[in-house]
């Protein structure tokens, strides 16, 4: 495989990853206020030629512990297990796979141009 295709194979591969980051993420910010909601985390691993999504796990975190008694998920003491996200950490982890999902795309776009002027190129 030529290094232009596979240099556009590979950024590809990292905007599906990020992407993947920013539903995550954004599953995390949409249920923050959700009593006993687990903040999810997407497992990353690197391969050889790649990084690829592998699973989401949950984060087993404690969620602060609010007392109200009258809330439907209070336990018999009357506290209720709030959610652990922390909107700060996936606000940042968004910007971070946002500007992961831009670089990756500039690299990809360069490749295609790269590859363009090759086989404007060749066909003279």
């Amino acid at each position: 495989m030529n290094s232009l295709k596979a240099t556009m194979i590979q950024a590809m591969r990292g905007m599906q990853v990020q992407t993947q980051r920013i539903d995550v993420t954004s599953q995390n910010i949409s249920n923050a206020d959700t009593p006993g909601y687990k903040r999810k985390m997407l497992m990353v691993e690197s391969g050889a030629d790649a990084f690829k999504a592998t699973r989401i796990a949950l984060d087993q975190t404690e969620g602060e512990r609010r007392f109200d008694p009258a809330h439907p998920m209070a336990d018999e003491q009357g506290y209720v297990t709030m959610s652990n996200v922390s909107l700060m950490t996936e606000m940042a982890d968004m910007r971070e796979a946002n500007r992961s999902h831009e670089a990756n795309l500039n690299s990809f776009q360069q490749a295609r141009t790269m590859y363009k002027s090759l086989l404007e190129v060749l066909r003279r």
